[in-house]
């Protein structure tokens, strides 16, 4: 495809980027830090912002250019013009509305793929799908976020294991393999169902989907073997480990507390999942997911590795702080979350001047 087609996708990035950055601010005004609010609304914003105006419109963009047709892009721009509304504040449904049906498209997405092929890892990517449409209507309805986050966290994590799961066929995975992946996946999704009714219940079938999942990954996943190799190989495999066992501590606090609404445990369950695991996927894809999107090169450094380190030790200060009811540990902990984001954003932007080191 031409450069300037593929640039033609910037004004979408640029959407979920602002999503990310203010989605940042507004968890960093919720955990305590006193700075500009900017908005009244924009610390109630920070899940929406950061799963639906980042996140669902990022993974949106990237399917349509998978797929390659037109019509897919109508999902990630309504989802990142749905973010740029909770940013504004606008008062009201238009905001949630934009955002359940960019969701709503990316299913569509998926149910167009799967007329075709009806494999078992576009299956799960489009359960992933299904699950922030259904977060997204359930937040339309009025549920309390506690009910439904874990159908948020369901959409990162399937779409995640899916897209593993596919690579699985390099190593050809054995039959028994898949069942005790599709038994894990089920176990998760059946946790998020049972929330609705019994919330203590359904949160501990949920740790336990994604302490399976966890534990399926760790040892079948290709990153096993990449991590082997060198350059930046063996640097996505060390994300992708490191990101499961997260996955996994996070299954743990589930498991072990239930359906808990608030607090230090809340935030460590939820926060050892998108942060340890979701964003360790991104620092790990994005030298080959932006590339693939914008046609803009990134060169790959073992300086990569620097804010890999840094979100790994500012999640286990955030959650240590959280454990111990210090504050200070918890507060500065989750500052340093958000600066090594940036710091990594900043590296990719200026890897175009790194030369590719010898293996």
């Amino acid at each position: 495809m031409p450069r300037k087609a593929k640039l033609s996708r910037l004004p979408i990035l640029l959407l979920a980027m602002a999503a990310l950055l203010l989605a940042m601010w507004a968890g960093l005004l919720r955990m305590g830090w006193e700075w500009p609010l900017l908005q009244p609304t924009l610390p109630l914003s920070h899940g929406p912002l950061m799963i639906s105006g980042f996140f669902g419109t990022l993974i949106s963009l990237e399917r349509a250019v998978a797929l390659g047709k037109r019509w897919a892009y109508i999902g990630p721009v309504l989802s990142g013009l749905g973010g740029i509304l909770l940013i504004a504040g606008v008062q009201g449904l238009a905001g949630p509305v934009l955002l359940a049906a960019g969701s709503l498209c990316l299913v569509l997405v998926f149910a167009y793929i799967l007329r075709s092929h009806r494999a078992s890892y576009i299956v799960t990517m489009a359960l992933g799908a299904l699950s922030w449409f259904i977060g997204c209507l359930l937040i339309l309805l009025g549920w309390p976020v506690y009910y439904i986050v874990m159908w948020w966290v369901g959409f990162l994590v399937l779409t995640i294991a899916g897209e593993r799961l596919e690579l699985g066929r390099m190593v050809r995975l054995s039959r028994n393999s898949k069942v005790l992946f599709g038994l894990a996946a089920g176990l998760f999704m059946a946790g998020c169902l049972v929330m609705l009714i019994w919330l203590e219940e359904g949160a501990r079938l949920a740790g336990a989907g994604m302490l399976a999942l966890a534990a399926w990954l760790l040892r079948y996943d290709i990153a096993r073997r990449t991590v082997r190799m060198a350059g930046l190989t063996r640097y996505i495999a060390v994300c992708l480990l490191v990101g499961y066992f997260w996955l996994g501590i996070s299954g743990v606090i589930g498991l072990a507390y239930g359906g808990v609404r608030e607090g230090p445990i809340y935030d460590i369950m939820l926060h050892s999942v998108l942060l340890g695991f979701v964003f360790g996927m991104i620092f790990g894809h994005a030298p080959i997911i932006f590339p693939a999107i914008l046609g803009i090169q990134v060169n790959y450094h073992p300086v990569f590795y620097t804010p890999l380190v840094f979100l790994n030790l500012s999640l286990i200060l955030r959650l240590a702080g959280g454990l111990a009811d210090w504050d200070g540990a918890r507060l500065w902990g989750g500052l340093l979350n958000a600066i090594t984001i940036l710091l990594f954003l900043g590296l990719l932007v200026a890897s175009r001047g790194f030369r590719q080191p010898a293996n």
